[in-house]
């Protein structure tokens, strides 16, 4: 890996980590494109550059996580059962699921769900009440939901939304959850990873991860944005159909 190729991964990351379109699987796509092999280095760098989105996200919420207790045991609860999912079946999943197949399949099943969902929400009423106000079970249902993004292709972002507005929310207070939920999410699957990995960083690799990070940050922090206004403005039926796409390109030229 050069520096050419950890800008490019920053910008994928950053752009598609809160989108639910799945990093991983444009993560997987661009590195074959660009000839990157997945040794344990390239591996640990897109788990890890995921710090730099994480931080776009710290610096818009800022407000929403000081403001309240009640949000953080919310966070908890749905932060649970993906910990105990990725807990005991990490080594399996970096070992079998890491494929170019489980990520077509996975990119088009999330896609049609997501235009399905997206049609039937369109004339129903939004809900109104705080997220600091949602019940524990609806928390839980979020996290459970969340907890299949381990496989890779499913989008941890399709996923919380897609629990989200099953479980009441809107559109955009299952965006917002989604976004606030990844924080204690990748943080803790970007230090595990890091705790699993028996490699030693040379200074090249640390400033090639410093690289990844910080261009994350900057296209996490725009796409947020963007994508917030994409989604009040037209929903999430294009999202969905870019899924199915993408999966089906997978398919034809990776599988």
């Amino acid at each position: 890996m050069n520096y050419f190729d950890a800008i490019i991964l920053g910008i994928v990351e950053g752009i598609t980590e809160f989108l639910p379109i799945s990093s991983t699987g444009h993560m997987i796509l661009v590195s074959n494109i660009l000839g990157i092999g997945e040794d344990a280095f390239v591996k640990t760098f897109e788990i890890s550059i995921q710090l730099g989105a994480i931080m776009a996200i710290v610096l818009l919420y800022a407000g929403r996580f000081l403001s309240s207790v009640e949000l953080y045991k919310k966070l908890i609860i749905a932060f649970f059962p993906t910990a105990l999912v990725g807990f005991f079946l990490y080594k399996t999943i970096k070992t079998y699921l890491f494929s170019p197949m489980v990520v077509s399949i996975a990119l088009i099943i999330g896609g049609i769900i997501l235009v399905i969902l997206d049609k039937r929400m369109k004339d129903s009423k939004e809900p109104e009440f705080l997220l600091e106000n949602m019940s524990y079970r609806k928390a839980f249902m979020i996290g459970t939901a969340q907890s299949i993004s381990v496989i890779p292709g499913v989008s941890r972002a399709a996923a919380t939304i897609i629990g989200g507005m099953f479980s009441g929310l809107s559109k955009k207070q299952a965006m917002e959850f989604s976004f606030l939920l990844a924080v204690p999410t990748m943080c803790a699957a970007t230090g595990y990873d890091l705790l699993k990995t028996p490699i030693h960083f040379s200074g090249r690799e640390f400033f090639l991860l410093g690289v990844g990070a910080m261009v994350s940050f900057i296209f996490a922090y725009l796409a947020v944005k963007i994508f917030l206004r994409t989604v009040e403005r037209y929903g999430f039926g294009f999202f969905g159909y870019y899924r199915i796409a993408l999966g089906i390109l997978f398919l034809l030229f990776f599988v």
